[in-house]
């Protein structure tokens, strides 16, 4: 592309940069992501900014929806949804795939379509696949447009369980005793289920069972005994057909925020996740339904302190990370720490533990949501 098709920037076309906070999606994890987009909408300063919201339905379709964050929070127990939001039950958005212009578009049956103007910088808050795992991502580098959040690579990297721990093996990074079972593997279920049993037999009950490329702690099930196995396959196999089985790993969890700052990466003070005395582990529920509170700053003593930000900001490196990302620790008896996963598009509600943690370490939200979109602006897409 010469330089005189390249796509002017916002100051050259004499306004402000227009951001579309994309959210919703087709994953178990729509509902948190909506609620994440009412809190971006929110805090996003409208001086700065001018703002698209764009809600993805649970069956694909791109929605043009109101600008109402009230409207975004979990009330009653129950989650928001982008249906709801639409102002139109049949119109979609379309974005443009030519990167000289970035134009999105509003279609209607029976309507002639409506040009919604060019989009800057796309503020991506889906969670799970079909939106966290690089197929977003992908989209947005053939359009050419800037966006918040990991590239292609580490975002799939990311979102996949399995090869996640393979490359902070890779790069030295403890990991815990995992075991993998691939789709294909369900064509011998005996034998799956064998593979199982034979992992429980060298490292114990309990099991957690788990979607392979999930998150929010959807379909996990914490497994005591063999008798309770094959219930907490089928759950999790009802979100992914490919399953990761940990073994359980005995001390404190730990969590830590990186941010991509104009000087590089940079990690939050950490957190402590407690027990929850009144679920079996830290679940969905837990974490969004009945707002099990987290410790930050986590009581570690500095040199740990130290030790988890060196970790958080290796694997946010491991990964090839960009923007943002939520590193999991375990604190072992032995005082190691050990990796359990990074999110690279973490929970963003008010009550989530990632933008706690940055606000204990002197970034406000408002703030966090600029310097995302600021970093996002810095980058171009294609290779880098």
């Amino acid at each position: 592309m010469s330089s005189e098709n390249l796509p002017q920037t916002p100051e050259q076309r004499g306004r402000k940069p227009r951001v579309a906070v994309v959210f919703g999606g087709r994953s178990s994890e729509h509902g948190i992501s909506v609620v994440t987009a009412g809190a971006v909408l929110r805090s996003i300063d409208r001086s700065k900014y001018e703002v698209l919201p764009i809600g993805i339905t649970t069956d694909g379709r791109w929605a043009l929806t109101a600008d109402e964050p009230a409207r975004m929070a979990i009330a009653d127990r129950k989650l928001p949804d982008v249906d709801a939001l639409a102002d139109s039950e049949e119109g979609s958005v379309v974005l443009s795939v030519d990167p000289a212009h970035r134009e999105v578009v509003y279609t209607e049956p029976g309507a002639v379509p409506k040009a919604l103007g060019e989009v800057d910088v796309v503020f991506p808050v889906l969670h799970g696949p079909y939106g966290e795992d690089g197929t977003l991502q992908g989209l947005l580098e053939l359009a050419g447009v800037p966006y918040v959040g990991s590239g292609v690579l580490s975002s799939a990297v990311g979102q996949d369980k399995d090869y996640m721990k393979r490359v902070f093996t890779s790069f030295g990074l403890n990991v815990g005793p995992y075991v993998t079972i691939r789709p294909r593997e369900w064509s011998d279920p005996d034998a799956a289920r064998g593979k199982i049993l034979d992992f429980a037999a060298e490292h114990g009950w309990p099991l957690f069972v788990k979607p392979a490329r999930a998150g929010s702690s959807i379909g996990i099930t914490k497994v005591d005994d063999a008798s309770a196995l094959d219930a907490a396959v089928v759950e999790a196999r009802r979100h992914d057909p490919k399953i990761i089985v940990e073994a359980l790993l005995r001390g404190r969890e730990i969590e830590c925020g990186v941010l991509e700052f104009e000087d590089g990466p940079r990690a939050s003070a950490p957190a402590e996740i407690p027990p929850v005395s009144s679920h079996d582990f830290y679940d969905f529920e837990a974490k969004y339904i009945d707002s099990a509170s987290g410790i930050v700053p986590a009581p570690l003593t500095p040199e740990q302190t130290a030790e988890v930000q060196r970790l958080a900001i290796e694997a946010f490196e491991a990964a090839s990370c960009e923007g943002l990302v939520r590193a999991d620790f375990f604190l072992t008896e032995d005082g190691t720490f050990v990796i359990n996963e990074i999110n690279t598009m973490p929970g963003f509600t008010p009550i989530s533990m990632y933008p706690r943690m940055w606000q204990e370490s002197g970034v406000e939200y408002p703030e966090l949501v600029d310097l995302l979109i600021q970093a996002a602006l810095r980058r171009s897409t294609g290779l880098r």
